[in-house]
């Protein structure tokens, strides 16, 4: 220790810090990789001798640097000296793997660095057998091994030899990876060229910073090998322990800016993981990281700085793990509420229902405000297009965009498509110029396979889009395309149903008129004309024909029902309902009862008259099959008793209509017809169409009640 307080307080908590992130880089690296190449294996294991460097590194500093026994001298300072030597030749190796130099067996790459290559890895071997030697120098006797010994202090104009290769070595490791950063070798990841080209100035800036560190430690040295010659190592400390400290600090505080580069270009583009596109949730670890590493260190690395008792250094590690903790925690929900707030324009209801009921004639589903949504706040895209393809692409229409234009000029996109093998296929990249300005094609999947494509333009913060953004853009896209193409299909279905409906209002009014003012005078006139010539007994068959088929027609225009959907537009609900059953069903019962509370007749009056219609002839539906089944057949002349229809009208939280008769029954009906019941299952659809319930209940002998019900929207 320096004798410094803040200086002390600096080295142990920088040496800290970088041990910490150190150790988070290389297990995030090792762990969420997607194939353990040599390469990774490689940068995992540099990332964890860096940490154990600094592990070592913050033990010495810690128990002291001349006052370590001889024991712990030789521990503590191979685990520092081993990653010392290895690490610049295990960056220039990620360097190597990293710009491609495996990749292509006759890249400019592989020819230029392959004998340096060799050069490093005969100097690395060197620097091992050189560290073996000094700690055999350590453990063994002094009397011992005095050619090792002398091997050892040859020197070069009066600097050792070890040093000048060691300075030698280190420089050139890091002098190779700047050149290797600098012309890069081909690519073999996905996408790895434009990962490259965003993480290749992160990249250059840690090597820059190491390069800085390398040529610091060749300067000290080769300042302790001059001084070496009239004192001793621990006499040069202890005169200059404060410039040590300095050099301390300041390199690590270069290896801080390193790792913090080297961790950008991770959790950012993914470097060595093999990931194809970064991943939202890496990036937010890894500032939780930094900010437990520098709360850590900093109150960790004062504790030791004023020598604190353990029990207390220990006290404040456990509050501050809790309290990070907590944070990390609160931090996780707060991200969530806020994807939660940036998705609910998208994940909200679209008001199908609304749309396709509450109008005269139904609309189109407009979709853009959500898709623009979900491009600005969520995946901040510059621009965007959404189109549909294969057979849902007639239903869905003209592609989405983002920002609105009206006039959007893309090129065919079946030779897109083509690209597409499965559901598991990348993004692809495309030229801007001609797809205007969208750089990513991101397909879009479903049981029918291909059914459309998400074009994203650049990020407006100019970075890659994440693994969890291309995801959330897919899934997205997937929904839009398809309640697109589900409201535009039952747009079109309420529009034929509607059309048919008024087609056969139309048809049926016609066959009435025909029926009624030119067939039924016609027979009646036949029949008069016969009935006052002479009748012989065929003549007499003929009248008894026509006058049976009169009767028939006439029957026949009795039951049909009469055009009613204009009347419940113009009238409302229940005062259609009110005259249907006056002129058509009224006859058939022997008292007709009507209840209707005032809140019901004035609130149904407000339904939405493509909704009110489904009531009104669900509710016609009821009505005429209690006309026709309700009294049943054989009942007894004594058993028989007023046949009465019951119609109640309330409003509690929405339309809810009751209409009860005291009939024989649908298990006796159903006995004598079993057509019955089939008309009120598809009005109960419909019903349940619009959102409302239909219900029957029924007793034997008693009554039968049908219950529609219309909730307040």
């Amino acid at each position: 220790m320096s004798g410094n307080l803040f200086l002390d307080w600096a080295i142990i908590a920088v040496s800290f810090f970088n041990a910490i992130l150190l150790l988070w880089l290389g297990f995030t690296v090792l762990l969420n990789s997607d194939r353990r190449s040599p390469g990774l294996w490689a940068a995992g294991a540099g990332l964890l001798l860096g940490a154990a460097f600094f592990i070592s590194h913050t033990a010495i500093i810690g128990r002291g640097v001349i006052t370590l026994e001889l024991g712990s001298t030789i521990f503590w300072w191979t685990i520092a000296m081993v990653p010392a030597i290895v690490l610049p030749y295990a960056w220039y190796i990620i360097t190597l793997w990293y710009s491609g130099f495996w990749n292509d067996r006759h890249s400019d790459l592989r020819r230029r660095q392959r004998p340096l290559l060799l050069l490093t890895s005969a100097g690395l071997a060197l620097g091992l057998l050189s560290l073996a030697a000094g700690m055999m120098l350590l453990a063994v006797p002094s009397s011992s091994l005095t050619n090792l010994r002398l091997f050892i202090r040859w020197s070069v104009a009066g600097i050792p030899l070890l040093a000048v290769g060691y300075s030698i070595y280190v420089v050139l490791c890091i002098g190779l990876s700047l050149d290797a950063l600098r012309r890069p070798g081909p690519p073999r990841r996905v996408m790895g060229d434009l990962a490259r080209r965003r993480a290749h100035p992160w990249m250059v800036a840690a090597s820059l910073a190491m390069l800085l560190v390398s040529l610091l430690v060749t300067s000290v040295v080769l300042w302790v090998v001059q001084d070496a010659r009239q004192r001793t190592f621990f006499d040069i400390y202890l005169s200059a322990t404060r410039t040590f400290a300095w050099f301390d600090v300041i390199i690590a505080v270069l290896l801080a800016f390193a790792i913090l580069m080297l961790g950008q270009a991770v959790v950012l583009y993914e470097v060595f993981t093999g990931k194809t596109l970064p991943r939202r949730g890496l990036l937010r670890h890894w500032r939780s990281a930094i900010i437990l590493a520098a709360g850590y260190s900093l109150v960790v690395g004062a504790a030791f700085a004023i020598q604190l008792r353990y029990i207390y250094i220990l006290l404040l590690t456990a509050v501050l793990m809790t309290l990070f903790f907590a944070l990390f925690a609160w931090s996780s929900y707060a991200e969530r509420e806020r994807y939660i707030a940036q998705l609910r324009p998208f994940i909200t209801s679209n008001r199908l229902y609304d749309q396709l009921l509450t109008q005269a004639t139904p609309q189109d589903l407009d979709l853009g405000p959500p898709f623009r949504t979900l491009c600005a706040d969520v995946l901040d895209a510059r621009l965007a297009y959404l189109a549909a393809l294969g057979p849902l692409a007639p239903l869905v229409g003209p592609p989405l965009t983002h920002p609105r234009r009206e006039n959007l000029n893309l090129p065919p996109l079946t030779d897109l498509a083509a690209g597409f093998s499965s559901p598991a296929a990348l993004p692809l990249p495309l030229d801007p110029a001609l797809y205007q300005g969208a750089v990513w094609a991101v397909p879009l999947w479903s049981e029918r396979g291909l059914i459309g494509v998400f074009l994203l333009g650049e990020k407006r913060s100019g970075s890659l889009y994440t693994q969890e953004e291309i995801e959330i853009a897919r899934v997205s896209g997937e929904r839009l395309i398809d309640t697109q193409a589900s409201a535009e299909m039952a747009r079109r279905l309420m529009l034929v149903q509607r059309e048919r409906l008024a087609q056969t209002q139309v048809i049926d009014q016609q066959t009435r008129r025909v029926l009624h003012d030119d067939i039924l005078p016609a027979l009646q006139t036949a029949m008069i004309k016969m009935s006052s010539s002479q009748l012989n007994g065929e003549m007499q068959q003929a009248v008894e024909t026509l006058t049976a088929a009169h009767r028939q027609i006439s029957d026949l225009l009795h039951d049909m029902p009469t055009i009613t959907a204009p009347e419940v537009a113009r009238l409302g609900l229940l005062p259609a309902l009110q005259r249907v059953v006056d002129n058509e069903f009224k006859a058939s019962f022997d008292a007709v009862v009507w209840q209707i509370t005032p809140a019901a007749q004035h609130n149904s009056g407000q339904i939405p008259s493509l909704t009110a219609e489904v009531v009104f002839y669900a509710a016609r539906e009821a009505v005429r099959n209690a006309a026709r089944y309700g009294r049943g057949e054989g009942a007894q002349e004594g058993e028989k008793r007023p046949f009465t229809l019951t119609l109640t009208a309330d409003w509690q939280n929405g339309l809810l209509l009751t209409l009860e008769d005291n009939g024989v029954g649908l298990e006796m009906t159903g006995a004598t017809n079993k057509g019955s019941g089939q008309g009120l299952a598809l009005h109960s659809t419909m019903m349940a169409v619009v959102g409302g319930t239909l219900t029957i209940e029924s007793v034997r002998h008693q009554h039968t009640r049908v219950v529609l019900t219309l909730p307040l929207p």
